[in-house]
């Protein structure tokens, strides 16, 4: 799982804050979405992405975070640049460094047994 002695590793904690894109064409917010939501499952698919989810209404606007198994601030960004709700910027970002567990890649197939509803 690639931890160190003490059972962690570094990530990428991505925060989604809305972006400039203040568009109201609901036919265009909802191509960004669902592009935004198919880029999330490839990038699960390929194990780069390991938490993912909306943030409560809030007065920073932050939106949602992603957990990224990505060594560097560099990797992340490059990543999420693969978004189209984020190319849009419909979304904006900030990346942080994170120093977690390394069994967090166990929190997805986790997930997968418990869901009664697939998203």
């Amino acid at each position: 799982m690639g931890a160190d002695e003490y059972g962690m590793k570094p990530y990428v904690l991505v925060i989604l804050k809305t972006g400039e894109n203040k568009t109201t064409d609901k036919e265009e917010t909802n191509r960004l979405f669902r592009g935004h939501m198919e880029n999330i499952q490839r990038l699960v698919k390929e194990g780069k992405l390991i938490v993912a989810g909306p943030l409560g209404k809030n007065d920073q606007t932050y939106r949602g975070i992603f957990i990224l198994d990505v060594p560097t601030i560099e990797e992340a960004n490059t990543l999420v640049q693969t978004d189209p709700a984020v190319k849009e910027k419909l979304f904006a970002v900030e990346l942080f460094q994170w120093y977690g567990s390394a069994a967090l890649k166990e929190y997805l197939p986790s997930s997968d047994k418990i869901w009664k509803f697939n998203p």
